[in-house]
């Protein structure tokens, strides 16, 4: 497996490489790779930047830009070279020969962070699925040059012998925990399953890294997840059952967060984790309103939801952190918030402006999840007998009853529920 970047001691010193072609979004691109960096112990000593519509196919620079970076490198002492794109296993090695300093793309240093940041039997073996898929196209550019000779006569040996034996041991490990995954993907569905035999609506929060969804569930649930700025501070969802006002209630899933340009691996690796948005009435989608970037954020995380096939789910767009935004001493400032927040709560339709760090807005914003779930909710009348009356504590459990009438040929219902728990009323229905 590649070196980790994660330093017991000193943080490794790195040069940051970033290629792209619109400006506009410079700022936004450096400091996220920034965040990164911190977020996995890496010192950032210097920065490159090449304006190009698409990497060079062989060495990802440009001549020029190569020979700057190899200058760079050298003298300010940096140990690796980080690169704001996926570099392949050709242009690594070739950028390693001509800098004469070890490369790292995106994809491995947000996996280092997971692979930091995982603490349970699912999260490591997502993690390592991940590491391993992205390593296993690049393992030729480890070989010398004699061992990546095609083969032939006077051409077979150790060498190719090795290659494909690495590769052979790396897609065995990727097969091996794939079928564990599965397995881990089965116990999943069954708790899932478990849930959905108690009908209360689902909804899942879903969001950029460090957005503040953890924060978010923290007040709801008043639970104890880690809310740390750094990305990726939390891997695996967690789930519990929130009280809304009026009697009302649901369950709510935290996941990862997502990123721009998510690298394909940790999609897959960790599709059965990402899956919860598909399996919930709706999603809460928290974006850091304070956040220059947070439409590039707020778009990036759409996209995912597409790929994951749910961009059709209903959503309810949760503008975080606005205690942010302003000096709470300076009125013009909030004058300007309250306008430049307005103008955001017009653009995104059932959308609503909180701060899950001081509560400010909570109260609207669990209005908001009310609507939400009473939009998932039918009104039932049911005439149920004696003998089922364990349907109607059910009606009290996981919806709101309206009615509750004991008469001489049993209790007369009329409450609002889920379509799980209707279903489970249906022969017992009266018509007007």
């Amino acid at each position: 497996m590649s070196k980790s970047l994660v330093s017991r001691g000193r943080p490794e010193r790195a040069v940051l490489v970033y290629v792209n072609d619109d400006d506009a979004e410079d700022t936004y691109v450096e400091e996220e790779l920034e965040g990164l960096c911190e977020a996995a112990n890496v010192e950032v000593v210097g920065s490159l930047r090449q304006r190009l519509d698409s990497p060079v196919r062989a060495t990802f620079l440009g001549k020029g830009k190569l020979e700057e970076l190899a200058v760079v490198c050298r003298e300010v002492g940096a140990e690796i070279a980080i690169f704001d794109g996926e570099v392949s296993g050709i242009q690594q090695r070739n950028l390693e020969d001509a800098i004469k300093t070890r490369v790292v793309d995106r994809t491995q240093l947000i996996l280092d962070i997971f692979a930091k940041r995982a603490r349970t039997r699912e999260g490591m073996l997502q993690v390592e699925l991940a590491q391993l898929t992205t390593m296993l196209p690049k393992l030729m550019a480890v070989y010398t040059k004699f061992e990546r000779q095609k083969g032939g006569i006077g051409m077979r040996g150790p060498g190719e012998t090795k290659l494909e034996s690495d590769r052979r041991l790396v897609r065995d490990r990727i097969s091996r925990l794939s079928d564990e995954l599965e397995e881990v993907k089965r116990h999943r569905s069954q708790q899932r399953a478990s849930r959905r035999k108690h009908p209360f609506p689902f909804a899942t929060i879903a969001g950029y890294t460090s957005a503040g969804k953890s924060t978010l569930m923290n007040r709801l649930a008043g639970t104890d997840l880690l809310a740390d700025a750094m990305p990726f501070a939390t891997l695996d969802p967690t789930t519990r059952k929130i009280d809304l006002p009026d009697g009302y209630s649901l369950f709510l899933t935290d996941t990862v967060g997502f990123i721009r340009n998510l690298p394909t691996s940790l999609v897959a690796a960790f599709r059965s984790t990402l899956e919860e948005v598909t399996f919930s009435d709706f999603i809460i989608h928290v974006v850091d309103v304070s956040h220059e970037g947070w439409e590039l954020q707020h778009e990036a995380v759409m996209e995912t939801l597409a790929e994951l096939g749910a961009a059709e789910k209903p959503v309810l767009t949760v503008l975080n952190k606005v205690d942010l935004l302003v000096d709470p001493n300076d009125a013009f400032s909030k004058r300007e918030a309250a306008e430049y927040l307005t103008g955001i709560l017009d653009q995104i339709p059932n959308s609503v402006a909180i701060s899950a760090f001081t509560g400010e807005g909570v109260p609207e914003f669990l209005r908001a999840v009310l609507r939400q779930v009473q939009d998932l909710l039918g009104f039932v009348k049911a005439l149920v007998p004696y003998s089922e009356s364990g349907l109607v504590q059910d009606c009290y459990d996981y919806g709101r009853v309206l009615v509750a009438d004991y008469r001489e040929d049993g209790i007369y219902v009329e409450a609002e529920l889920v379509s799980e728990m209707r279903s489970k009323l249906d022969r017992y229905k009266v018509c007007d």
